[in-house]
């Protein structure tokens, strides 16, 4: 996740209890869990504007009940790019026929950016989760503080099961991104994912990705892939 003073540039304006059973033989059940990723992905895109070539993206997410909270890491391969170190945390409230609201804030921080950029942004969220059938729906709202950009985004999705290992998981995503001054500007995407499970706790996962925008003058049109190991402890 990603954005910059540089994204306003292209705009015109220049991402315990335990609750254990009596009987002493059932394992108690943890009170929260702990995911840790490791992908590569050959273009870093975030909301249809490219900013790294190559990028290793590691995360630790931990999800206690209704509560998550985690850290993103984008480390470009190409050194010309900028590192980034996001944190966020986030809380869903569970809505009646499978639906969930999920409310929460992300920080963005560039800590090698120089040259007057903004070296962190301040960005809360509400999305709407929930099923339409067998389409998933994921609607959401941002705000960022530090730009002034409040940006709109639909994703849908579908799954086709493999077999119990695997699955070939589809996504689209609309988006539009606008700033208190300049222009904004509409993204979109598709997705592939295909992950396969090694065990309980281990998936490794491969993707292909498409994403465009229409900013006049800044290049789109991007295609990329995506390879990663995540566990979950």
């Amino acid at each position: 996740m990603k954005k910059t003073a540089l994204l306003l540039a292209a705009l015109l304006t220049t991402g315990a209890s335990l609750s254990a059973d009596d009987a002493v033989v059932a394992p108690a059940a943890s009170s929260y869990s702990i995911t840790v990723d490791f992908p590569y992905a050959s273009k870093y895109v975030f909301r249809g504007v490219q900013y790294a070539e190559g990028a290793i993206q590691p995360s630790v997410k931990v999800t206690s009940g209704d509560f998550y909270a985690g850290v993103w890491v984008s480390a470009p391969v190409d050194k010309g790019y900028e590192l980034e170190i996001d944190y966020y945390a986030g809380y869903g409230f569970k809505l009646q026929n499978g639906w969930s609201l999920d409310t929460g804030a992300t920080l963005y921080t560039y800590p090698g950016l120089n040259g007057g950029y903004d070296k962190a942004t301040f960005e809360p969220y509400l999305g709407l989760n929930g099923s339409i059938g067998a389409v998933t729906s994921a609607t959401y709202a941002y705000y960022d503080f530090t730009l002034d950009v409040l940006t709109l985004q639909e994703t849908l999705g579908y799954s086709i099961p493999i077999d119990s290992k695997t699955s070939l998981n589809w996504s689209a995503t609309l988006g539009r991104a606008e700033p208190d001054a300049g222009s904004g500007y509409t993204y979109y995407g598709l997705g592939l994912t295909v992950p396969y499970k090694i065990s309980d706790k281990a998936t490794v996962t491969v993707g292909a990705q498409y994403a465009d925008h229409d900013i006049s003058g800044l290049d789109g049109n991007h295609f990329w892939a995506t390879l990663g190991y995540t566990y979950t402890f």
